[in-house]
């Protein structure tokens, strides 16, 4: 009986066993699986992450050899061996294996390699500039002779685009070596040709990976490896990426897991030779609870600890085995996640997840049923970051974004929005519930905390931000969208230094309706929309019109008269403005005799943009519209702003030069809010100041804005040159103006812009009035 009861007993041990041993086999060979699938995800995403990291490095290099002083002499000294000298000793500073100047219509000009590599290359290079050139990739993965080169380009710009630098630089093992390192996936990448490019795998197995792509698994010596093919991108076309992970590698933990088991077996059977009751107490109901963490394994769950812990026997150790895998994977599997989807630098999330939780927002809007919840980006850029950077060198910059996220996590809660950082100086919040008007407070919010300087290692900094929102679904129908489209806004508002800007499709310029926009502003001008309107200026000292200001406006045949801050913004942004100067100087010429009827001398002031001032031929192009209106230039006044002639000093200067040499009168437009020294402002050939009308209106109430008035008037009289005031609302300001010997004035007081016939009636009208 005792004999049978034993092997009863043994029996039912090695059924149990086997069963457990069943489930061990059936579930690991699921969660292996399982696992390996999910870890070549993440190893795919962490290799482009890592191309993406490597590609703003390069491209940061690459700026700073597009902005030096040094390249930028040789640029402009024409010499294509000096040029191709400092390609290439800049190049070697960044490490940049080929370096490349191009034309702005990308033909090759100059090279930092011997002139037999450049007609070598001369194709690729060319085409690779093209590709990178439509703005879609910021970076192009190229194969040249066998090497595999991770091309940048970055153009150089005085301010508008002169050219382009291209860099190359190698993929070498390093980079393979480190996505191994980081993920414990391995890469592989293949030409068409199925020629083996660049791959972490040790050299002695290179030979077998031509075989990739024929089948899931490729069996190399004895391990197996599973291999999956990476989606094609744009960025490395024609070149086949693989990643591949160890399937021995992976499942060798489980084996010693199942080593162990038929240990406990061996060890049961000698056990129930003595005590069937006993080991299957000490044994079976362990085991059992080795079967279900397995399953909870199996389903990637890491967060319960084994059963068994505390035995001080073979299931303890293979408890404590089991539980060891079991955190080692879970921190493993933690820290591929932080590389992916979170900033190391600042701890915030990164673009990827950013971009996920928008899209999680999205969709669960969406799906509600009932009206869409909106969904707001605020994208935020810090201001002279950069010359922080060059000042106080990289580490105290990657210190200055800590603190911005700090001070931006502790004013923006999780229970208002989500702050991430997009890269470099970029950060966003995304608000769910608000669109981009109701979120505009957080905006605000986000700009006063801006207001305080940060103090870091002695050093007081004061920053500031452009600051750009965006909507869904008002602004975008996607994420991508919504999030370009939270840039463009953002781009904006550092232009015009508005410090907050919500996206407008008149911003845009690859926009459907500012392209119809620009459509219906050429026929404007081709079918005579465009109606002339005239602002009077007054000569203080005697009280008589001398002068007006030219005013252009759009008499739509839909949308009536439209303000020009609805289609002068966007004709500046396209470049359109140039035309619209033209129409001015056409249509003030043309009309000059009857604005001069009455035998009085009148001039006319055009106002005069950035594009205008950097085009070579706009002096000749005056010269012959006046030789065809027979207009005398000293009839008009071109008034420039400070921010158009700092945009590119030299080149004003001289289009400045040559338009004073021709008669024309030069004035200085929204004086006071620029930043134009005064020494420059001496060799300008101006005749004239206007001060801002935020200063003029001001001064009646604030005794500064009073004080800047009166300097600036004082200062102008000095240099011998005259003052406008513009933005004259009230009889008291016109006298204190008369008082502090100011020249002319104009503003609403006087009269508002009025068309060309209104004009000539209400200068009449003004004169007999005088006269009486």
């Amino acid at each position: 009986m005792g004999t049978k009861f034993v092997a009863f007993s043994l029996v039912l041990l090695l059924l149990i066993q086997a069963a457990v041993y069943g489930v061990v086999q059936v579930n690991v060979e699921r969660n292996v699986r399982g696992q390996v699938k999910q870890e070549l995800v993440i190893g795919d995403k962490v290799w482009w992450q890592l191309l993406d990291q490597n590609a703003q490095r390069l491209r940061f290099g690459a700026e700073v050899v597009a902005k030096d002083f040094g390249f930028r002499s040789a640029l402009g000294s024409g010499d294509t061996e000096t040029l191709r000298s400092t390609l290439e000793n800049h190049g070697g500073r960044v490490n940049a294996t080929v370096t490349a100047f191009l034309d702005p219509q990308f033909a090759l000009q100059a090279t930092g390699f011997e002139m037999a590599a450049q007609d070598k290359l001369s194709p690729v290079l060319h085409r690779v500039a093209m590709e990178l050139g439509q703005g879609e990739l910021t970076y192009k993965i190229e194969l040249i002779d066998s090497k595999l080169f991770q091309f940048v380009m970055v153009p150089v710009k005085a301010p508008l685009t002169i050219g382009w630098v291209l860099m190359g630089f190698g993929l070498e093992q390093a980079e393979a070596d480190r996505m191994f390192q980081l993920s414990g996936v391995h890469i592989a990448l293949l030409s068409e040709s199925r020629k083996l490019l660049l791959s972490s795998l040790p050299a002695s197995l290179h030979p077998q990976l031509t075989e990739l792509g024929s089948s899931a698994d490729l069996v190399l010596g004895h391990d197996t490896l599973v291999v999956e093919n990476s989606a094609v991108r744009a960025q490395a076309k024609g070149i086949q990426t693989y990643v591949l992970r160890s399937l021995d590698d992976v499942v060798a933990p489980y084996r010693k897991v199942q080593l162990a088991l038929l240990l406990i077996t061996a060890v049961g059977l000698a056990l129930f030779a003595i005590g069937s009751a006993l080991l299957a107490q000490r044994v079976t109901v362990p085991l059992r609870s080795l079967a279900g963490a397995a399953e909870q394994l199996s389903r990637g769950d890491y967060s319960h600890s084994l059963p068994a812990m505390r035995h001080r026997d073979e299931v303890g150790d293979l408890s404590r085995a089991f539980d060891q895998m079991r955190t080692s994977i879970q921190g493993q599997q933690h820290e591929i996640m932080q590389l992916a989807y979170w900033d190391r630098l600042t701890g915030l999330p990164n673009r990827t997840q950013f971009r996920d939780l928008i899209k999680q927002s999205i969709q669960a809007s969406s799906a509600g049923g009932g009206p869409a919840h909106p969904v707001t980006v605020i994208m935020l850029n810090l201001d002279r970051f950069k010359h922080v950077n060059d000042v106080l060198g990289y580490a105290f910059g990657d210190q200055l974004l800590k603190a911005v996220a700090d001070r931006l996590s502790t004013h923006i809660t999780p229970d208002v929005g989500t702050v991430a950082r997009l890269g470099g100086d970029e950060f966003a919040v995304m608000v769910e519930d608000q669109d981009a008007t109701q979120a505009t407070p957080i905006a605000h919010r986000i700009a006063t905390a801006f207001e305080a300087p940060l103090k870091l290692e002695d050093q007081t900094v004061d920053l500031s931000a452009g600051i750009g929102l965006a909507s869904w679904p008002q602004h975008a129908q996607d994420v991508d969208m919504l999030l370009s489209r939270a840039e463009i806004a953002m781009y904006v508002a550092k232009r015009k230094t508005t410090g907050i800007q919500i996206y407008d499709p008149a911003l845009d310029s690859s926009s459907t309706q500012t392209l119809s926009l620009l459509t219906e502003l050429r026929h404007a001008v081709e079918d005579g929309q465009l109606r002339l309107y005239l602002q009077p200026k007054l000569n203080l000292s005697d009280n008589t019109v001398i002068a007006a200001e030219a005013l252009v406006r759009w008499q739509h045949p839909v949308r009536g008269l439209v303000p020009p801050m609805q289609f002068i913004p966007f004709a500046e942004q396209t470049g359109f403005v140039r035309q619209l100067t033209l129409w001015m100087f056409e249509e003030v010429a043309k009309e000059l005799p009857r604005l001069r009827a009455d035998g009085r001398p009148l001039r006319v002031a055009i106002n005069l943009s950035t594009r205008d001032l950097l085009d070579q031929d706009f002096p000749a192009k005056l010269d012959a519209m006046m030789l065809k209106h027979n207009a005398p230039t000293n009839a008009f006044c071109l008034e420039i702003t400070e921010s158009a002639i700092m945009d590119d000093p030299q080149r004003a200067e001289a289009t400045l030069n040559r338009l004073s040499e021709r008669g024309f009168k030069l004035s200085i437009d929204d004086f006071g809010t620029g930043y134009s020294s005064l020494a420059y402002l001496k060799r300008l050939p101006v005749n004239e100041l206007k001060i801002d009308k935020s200063f003029v209106m001001g001064m009646e109430n604030d005794e500064s804005d009073a004080k800047i008035v009166r300097s600036t008037i004082d200062l102008a009289h000095n240099l011998g040159l005259s003052v406008v005031a513009e933005g004259v609302e009230n009889q008291a300001i016109l006298d204190k103006l008369v008082e502090l010997q100011c020249d002319e004035a104009q503003g609403y007081f006087m009269s508002k812009p009025i068309p060309l016939p209104d004009f000539i009636a209400w200068r009449a009208k003004h004169q007999a009035s005088q006269a009486a």
